[in-house]
């Protein structure tokens, strides 16, 4: 209810507080799982001992970071986590804008509805299936490999040669999610004013222009949008896939943040060791996030929260 007040509308304040009262079991929650548990970042700054608990453990600051940098494959591990995850950004952003499109060109809206349905299903697979199937398909005596052997080639090491199995890594997890991106993409084009393409059209704009112009600008706030979300996941490759597809021969190209953590964290119980190491990565990603966010605002003019 709401009522006249001096020229203005003033909410019923009773109404206001029912509303605000509705979010109260969601914040309880968030606050629960998500804020109660960073308690356990004390962790990073302790020699911690199961036995003792986190307030008995011996505390060590930042000694735990000092061994961590000197360590010698942890360089390598950052490396391959920022190749594989940036360039799982580059290709989440630019196969979906192509392919979205691409889409939009096609005239028939039911030629358009089955081909998004069949690449949005990929999305909602687990990757300890993917995993499976992935492995089964590029093993040695795989289904690919044997079709690359019928043409008279010798076969791939898709599963056993570091640099290949990397770019595996990357193309199988665009295939896997570009279709929700596509979905996102082809709502910001159907946003954009059919006047506008009309426009272009009376103008002399043929269709490449008309995408070049009309199109690509429309969808550059979701554009920025969706690379700034993603900016905060440089140090995150996808824990998921890589521990399902990987193997101790290409450690050396495939061991990322996540996978090193889990090693060091629970088969060698290095557990403060592995809060350091998430701690660092969380750290960097807020950072990058908030970076991310005042560029797009102050270069892009782009407000997006």
């Amino acid at each position: 209810m709401k009522i006249w007040k001096g020229g203005a509308r003033v909410r019923n304040k009773k109404s206001e507080w029912a509303y605000r009262l509705m979010t109260l079991p969601g914040l309880l929650l968030l606050v629960l799982f998500c804020y109660v548990p960073m308690g356990g970042i004390i962790m990073a700054f302790e020699n911690y001992v199961p036995s003792r608990g986190i307030l008995g453990s011996e505390w060590v600051g930042l000694e735990n970071f000092r061994y961590l940098f000197s360590m010698p494959d942890v360089s390598q591990v950052i490396g391959n986590t920022v190749i594989i995850a940036v360039s799982k950004m580059v290709l989440g952003i630019a196969v979906p804008v192509a392919f979205a499109i691409l889409l939009n060109e096609v005239c028939s809206v039911g030629f358009r509805r089955v081909v998004q349905t069949i690449v949005y299903l990929p999305n909602f697979i687990s990757w300890v299936i993917l995993g499976t199937i992935f492995q089964q398909m590029f093993s040695a005596n795989g289904l690919v490999n044997t079709f690359v052997q019928s043409l008279g080639f010798e076969a791939i090491p898709f599963l056993s040669s570091g640099p290949i199995f990397r770019a595996l890594v990357i193309l199988t997890d665009c295939w896997k999610g570009f279709g929700f991106g596509t979905i996102v993409y082809l709502a910001a084009i159907l946003s954009i004013s059919p006047d506008l393409y009309e426009a272009a059209t009376i103008d002399g704009a043929n269709r490449f222009q008309r995408i070049l112009h009309v199109t690509l600008p429309g969808m550059l706030s979701t554009i920025v949008l969706m690379g700034t979300l993603s900016l905060g996941n440089v140090l995150n490759a996808g824990f998921d896939q890589i521990f399902n597809m990987y193997n101790i021969m290409v450690y050396d190209y495939a061991d990322i943040i996540d996978t090193y953590v889990y090693r060091i964290g629970l088969i060698s119980m290095q557990y403060s060791l592995s809060t350091a190491v998430n701690l660092f990565k969380s750290v960097v990603s807020c950072g990058l996030t908030a970076t991310a966010y005042i560029m797009a605002s102050k270069f892009a003019n782009y407000r997006i929260f």
